[in-house]
């Protein structure tokens, strides 16, 4: 059970609920803290003042003046205009991170929330309804407002939804009376404290940094692999070249190398062949990915942040009795460290397809072309690598910032825009085309490694071969590479990859 209480949620955390391994439940001292917020907006809800949120209208309407008698239909009202979302919907975990996160967020108490409706959200996300929320349809300006509407159109049983693992769509009324809940009767500010933030860009952000950190630490045992199938050197790896260059990422990718290569026969079998220095690709991989894990080191703590982060507009002050506008709302955190994960996971990606190509490219390996014994008759892993290529092309026009766009809405009272969920669709979207490219240079690399034999790789390594090889035999006859591919793929998004690795991955 993980205890929301707006402040200390990690991002390992919400990957275990967004994965359904564990439930979340509101902390005491978060909920006495909710109910003082709500005190407040309850009282600027009886008295005469206009309050954004609570009284007028949204966005470039925030000067119309709504009746008491009317609130309620107000906030109902914006759920229902917001959920303008369109195209492929999010995938469960995403949702259940974006319920998370926006729970955390209302357990923080600057939203107003009822705790009945604060409740409704958890108990909702405990039970596996599963609000269908649309992809597109945000610019990160005043928050992820459409998804967040999907969402929450949900808890006020309309809307449509999934339950558990099961496919079927239903309405958000029938969801909620299969797990035993009752819709909520929104009050003042309550619609507004549903949708106003950046959950559904962080919750994508999250997750896809997550798999890119993941990635990174493949990428590493990959390039062990390939470097010593091309019998590469070690020297390149070794410390006291690092040391004057204090990157963190770099030692730590440079110490992964050295250790996985360590005690490895082939490379003790070439270590007087008086090549003098490797290819960058080879050489140069401790500086390449250790500036892909710094940039995603930063991304992390710009996430840690957001997902403890109160984002709504107005916040509510409970201790001065006050609610205050602002633009808490605004993506651009998320956005810029998302554009970051892309590039990052670009660079991962691009330099182990370069190492792809010189695994196959008999001028360049010395080993068999395609690395098939018997090529001519056989083109081995001739389109594999082709592969790659094309995967690295689309991710080059992937990784243009999508940060730097903005366009205005609301009649321009939002006059400039993060584009934060696109930047975070583009980060899962980058992290699944990489995942297959880093997936090719094992595919490869391990095949380089059986061709060398009767030589054998390092301890390290050797029980990584072995787990490629109990899902992917060795080539001995041209047989279609995709499914390889793809097994391979999952071991990697899984974790099981770098999980075979006899050596510490870091």
């Amino acid at each position: 059970m993980i205890d929301l209480d707006g402040d200390t949620l990690t991002l390992e955390q919400l990957a275990a609920i967004a994965d359904a391994r564990d439930e979340a439940a509101l902390a005491p001292r978060a909920a006495a803290a909710v109910d003082r917020s709500r005190a407040v907006v309850d009282a600027m809800a009886d008295g005469e003042t206009a309050v954004y949120g609570v009284n007028t209208g949204f966005g470039s309407l925030a000067e119309v003046r709504i009746p008491r008698s009317e609130l309620s239909a107000l906030q109902r009202n914006l759920l229902r205009s917001h959920a303008a979302g369109v195209g492929e919907p999010l995938s469960v975990p995403v949702v259940r991170a974006m319920m998370a996160l926006r729970a955390n967020v209302l357990a923080k108490g600057y939203s107003g929330i009822r705790r009945t409706t604060l409740e409704t959200l958890i108990a909702a996300l405990n039970a596996g309804v599963h609000p269908v929320v649309p992809s597109r349809g945000s610019v990160g300006a005043s928050g992820d407002l459409a998804p967040l509407a999907h969402l929450g159109l949900v808890l006020i049983g309309e809307g449509h939804a999934t339950i558990g693992h099961d496919p079927a769509v239903m309405t958000g009324h029938d969801a909620l009376a299969r797990v035993g809940l009752s819709p909520v009767d929104l009050g003042p500010k309550e619609g507004l404290a549903l949708i106003n933030g950046t959950q559904a860009s962080t919750a994508l952000g999250a997750l896809a940094l997550l798999g890119a950190e993941r990635l990174a630490r493949a990428a590493d045992l990959a390039a062990a692999l390939s470097i010593d199938g091309l019998r590469g050197s070690m020297h390149p790896f070794e410390a006291r070249l690092h040391e004057p260059r204090p990157h963190p990422g770099q030692g730590r990718s440079a110490a992964n190398l050295l250790r996985f290569l360590q005690g490895s026969p082939i490379n003790k079998s070439h270590e007087s062949c008086g090549r003098v220095q490797d290819a960058y690709s080879l050489r140069c991989a401790p500086q390449v990915h250790g500036a892909a894990r710094d940039a995603l080191a930063y991304v992390r703590r710009t996430l840690e942040i957001e997902s403890n982060a109160a984002t709504d507009n107005p916040m509510v002050f409970a201790d001065r009795g006050e609610i205050v506008s602002g633009g808490n709302f605004h993506g651009a955190p998320v956005a810029l460290a998302a554009d970051m994960t892309v590039i990052a996971i670009q660079q991962l990606a691009t330099i182990s397809e370069r190492r792809s190509d010189r695994l196959v490219n008999p001028a360049l390996s010395g080993l068999e072309p395609f690395l098939t014994r018997n090529s001519g008759l056989q083109s081995g892993y001739m389109i594999a690598q082709v592969t790659a290529a094309a995967l690295v092309s689309e991710l080059k026009s992937i990784a243009h910032p999508s940060s730097v766009d903005t366009i205005p809405t609301s009649a321009n009272r939002e006059d400039h825009v993060s584009m934060s969920m696109a930047a975070c669709l583009r980060a899962e979207r980058a992290l699944h085309l990489a995942t297959y490219v880093i997936a090719v240079e094992v595919l490869l690399a391990v095949q380089a490694i059986d061709l060398l034999a009767p030589l054998t790789t390092s301890p390290a390594l050797s029980t990584v071969h072995a787990f490629v090889r109990s899902g992917v035999p060795t080539l001995t006859a041209d047989r279609p590479p995709s499914p390889d591919i793809a097994w391979i793929s999952r071991a990697i998004a899984n974790g099981s990859f770098e999980r075979a690795c006899a050596a510490e991955v870091k």
